[in-house]
């Protein structure tokens, strides 16, 4: 059974992780920081292509996901997949009060969370393929077989979280890229970017969102 996520709100709207001590969104606009960050950093969705592949380290309130199918649908680009590791899984309940926040992300949310408040963790929406994989992702990630071609990097700060971070899994983040695939995160912590080189992505910082100064990119090598 899921270990699912404490939590506590702040001002009404915000989930904040009562483990981590970290909300699960940015107070300065949880959507537009996915777009900015996730997406933008990835390149998308100029690089949608049929059989496109999204992974993520964070499912949280799936805002990234939708964000990601948003911009998806929009593109016409064909099926893709979708593909999500989380420790501790929010409920259905949690989840549809925190995405009252974003109109846009709830609008297209029902799928979804018909889905997940069935237990279920594996759902199409349209030929958008979603899969939460739950538990340890320095377990349930060295045993997945699939091959991601963008990068969402969405755990709780680095300072709060270092297990999701760590170079060993940032290892494992790159045996699970496709070549010429990229990553994307909100942090520029130096231990971060340098677990991302030491898996063989080539990494810069960019300037971070909403007036924080950086988040890194990263690309790995191949054709």
């Amino acid at each position: 059974m899921d270990q699912t996520a404490e939590l506590e709100w702040r001002d009404g709207q915000v989930p904040v992780s009562t483990r981590f001590d970290d909300p699960y969104f940015s107070l300065a606009g949880g959507l537009a920081e996915s777009r900015y960050v996730f997406l933008g950093g990835n390149d998308l969705p100029v690089r949608f292509a049929p059989g496109f592949h999204i992974a993520e380290l964070g499912f949280g309130t799936g805002l990234n996901m939708l964000a990601a199918f948003i911009a998806w649908r929009a593109a016409g680009a064909g099926p893709a997949r979708f593909t999500s590791f989380e420790a501790y899984p929010m409920t259905a309940g949690d989840i549809a009060r925190a995405l009252t926040a974003f109109p846009e992300a709830e609008a297209v949310a029902g799928p979804f969370l018909a889905a997940w408040e069935r237990g279920t963790r594996r759902f199409d929406m349209d030929g958008f393929a979603v899969e939460v994989i739950t538990g340890d992702a320095r377990e349930t990630l060295a045993a997945w077989d699939g091959s991601a071609d963008a990068w969402f990097l969405d755990g709780f700060a680095p300072a709060k979280n270092p297990e999701l971070w760590s170079e060993d899994l940032m290892a494992e983040v790159g045996r699970h890229t496709a070549p010429g695939g990229t990553a994307a995160t909100y942090t520029a912590a130096g231990f971060v970017r340098r677990g991302l080189a030491a898996a063989g992505f080539a990494v810069e910082r960019r300037p971070g969102f909403a007036g924080k100064r950086h988040m890194s990119v990263a690309r790995k090598d191949g054709v």
